[in-house]
């Protein structure tokens, strides 16, 4: 059973919609204060909620203490299927951009949006928006979809993803601000006052100026940095890390260390915990889908990017533990089985950069390691470019599958994910430069850089199969797990085993300690459940990583 709901003058219209998307049921107006328990009572016949945004509507529920097992994300759900090519040819697709199309829908109208089947309300107003139609068009799309399976698996995984989402804010990452403020006071000296730079870095400052025979030394501005080094004779075309670590030079080492650490200050500093912790917890907004590539991304915070010099913060509740799990060489083994490289899933029964290695295609592990990221990310030079002819001789299928991925985005065209998400196309100015090139007479100085742009492309297209379907994985790996971990324990989702933080290959679990054990076995048996999901039985392996901790500097 699916139930639709929107909002309207009234309040909470609902209709409920038969598998087949026959109404069985009157439409029915539920008001704001008692949508959580309505919810609560219908949630007891496993329906799955439709509705336009899960942000919009998930987090009263939970504040409530409702959880709800399925739903369909509309907004999520458009935007796969007007890019996909497995639905390109549905109504959905070629219909004029829209409402549905806005990123953020509904955010300038709040209480006339989706009014379904309200006849009193301005139907210009409403038709755009309206829940059951976009839903109706959806299931259309689905249905007369090249591979109705694929899509229809990515947009459920994409829906339990915007639930998981919500679920992980609203639990919110333990998080212990005084051991935060010891831990920046350890790398950086006392919380500093006004603008004043922390005690560290001035020291790290002064050593740089007195090495440099000069006071002219701004290092928070690349602009004059780049040139108090270069009247030292330094020659450097930039400041980044990577490049200033190549010189043989004093000032180097307190240069760098002035950089991480103030790069530290600025993203996850004391503005960053007096702005992002309350209570006791971190609670991100989470963006599923944020990427073109269907990696999420986070709106503030940098839940993403949460650096190892503070995960000790990061600390499980009295009488709970922390049960860190990451996907060991997911991407990798994606490309495995994107390929069905019977080959490289043989060298990967174990740890897969070892296999490589015993294969012959390599020497090291680190040669195998450096040669899987060449091929995925379309090295040419370096050591990532030399090992490519072996790699391919040893992997032909797997090679195979990124090479025809760079010739597609080389030409312009789209690639597809597993399940069916389907990158984008380049923009107008890549297509210009493309058609100036090849016109007869165009420079040599033209076509090289429309050989560059086309090579760039194809970068981006070969990676995309890769670690779009990584994402793909990744949901399905979460949504599963979600639902074996409700099982465990009874009570609100927060009494129970529960997620609470997610970086692409990498999940934490927060869980009374008792069920620790328990946990680890759920999460090995939900990546495996993905992996057979996603490519049925080819002999893939997909092995986590676990550990049981007490904070998650602990982990690794």
């Amino acid at each position: 059973m699916y139930v639709v709901l929107s909002r309207s003058s009234r309040g909470i219209v609902a209709l409920r919609l038969a598998d087949d998307a026959s109404e069985i049921a009157p439409a029915e107006t539920v008001s704001e204060a008692d949508l959580p328990a309505w919810v609560a009572r219908l949630e007891r016949e496993r329906p799955r909620w439709v509705w336009d945004d899960t942000t919009r509507w998930y987090p009263q529920l939970l504040a409530a203490g409702v959880r709800v097992e399925r739903c369909v994300d509309l907004r999520l759900s458009h935007a796969l299927l007007r890019g996909s090519t497995l639905t390109a040819t549905s109504t959905l697709a070629l219909s004029p951009v829209g409402h549905w199309d806005r990123a953020t829908p509904l955010a300038d109208k709040p209480e006339t949006h989706g009014a379904l089947f309200d006849l009193d309300d301005d139907p210009a107003e409403t038709a755009p928006t309206d829940p059951l139609a976009e839903f109706l068009l959806q299931r259309d799309a689905t249905a007369t979809a090249a591979e109705p399976g694929r899509i229809g698996l990515l947009l459920a995984a994409e829906s339990a993803g915007a639930l998981i989402a919500c679920e992980m804010k609203s639990a919110g990452l333990p998080w212990h601000a005084d051991v935060h403020e010891r831990l920046l006071a350890d790398l950086l000296g006392d919380r500093p006052r006004g603008l004043e730079r922390p005690a560290k870095l001035e020291e790290l400052l002064d050593r740089m100026r007195a090495i440099l025979g000069t006071h002219d030394v701004n290092p928070d501005s690349p602009a004059e940095l780049l040139k108090a080094l270069r009247r030292t004779g330094l020659q450097v075309a930039s400041t980044r890390s990577w490049e200033l670590k190549e010189i043989d030079h004093p000032v180097i080492a307190p240069l760098l260390e002035y950089k991480k650490l103030s790069r530290l200050q600025t993203a996850n500093g004391w503005n960053w915990l007096d702005t992002w912790i309350a209570d006791g917890r971190f609670r991100p907004d989470y963006v599923p889908g944020g990427a073109a590539t269907g990696r999420w991304g986070a709106s503030g915070g940098g839940a993403l990017q949460l650096p190892k010099q503070i995960r000790g913060a990061v600390i499980a509740d009295p009488g709970w533990k922390l049960v860190v799990a990451d996907a060991a060489q997911l991407e990798p083994r994606i490309l495995t089985a994107l390929s069905a490289d019977r080959a490289m899933a043989e060298a990967g029964r174990g740890d897969l950069y070892e296999g490589i290695v015993a294969s012959g295609a390599v020497k090291t592990r680190a040669e195998a390691k450096v040669a899987m990221l060449g091929a995925m990310y379309g090295a040419t030079a370096g050591d990532g470019g030399r090992l490519m002819p072996a790699l391919t001789r040893a992997f032909p299928r797997a090679i195979a599958v990124v090479e025809a991925a760079a010739r597609v985005g080389e030409r312009g065209d789209i690639v597809t994910t597993r399940l069916g998400r389907s990158s984008p196309l380049p923009g107008e100015a890549w297509r210009e430069l493309q058609e100036s090139a090849s016109v007869q007479g165009a420079s040599d100085a033209l076509q090289r850089a429309a050989r560059g742009q086309s090579r760039g492309w194809g970068r981006f297209t070969r990676n995309f199969i890769v670690q779009g379907t990584a994402a793909e994985w990744a949901l399905c790996w979460m949504a599963g797990l979600r639902g074996r971990l409700w099982d465990l324990r009874g009570g609100r989702f927060t009494d129970r085993p529960h997620l609470v933080f997610f970086l692409h290959d990498e999940v934490i679990v927060h869980t009374p300690p008792e069920l620790a054990d328990e946990v680890v076995a759920q999460l090995e048996a939900a990546a495996s459940d993905a992996g057979r999901l996603i490519f049925g039985e080819m002999p893939v392996r997909f092995p986590i990583t676990t550990a049981v901790v007490d904070n998650y500097s602990q982990a690794k």
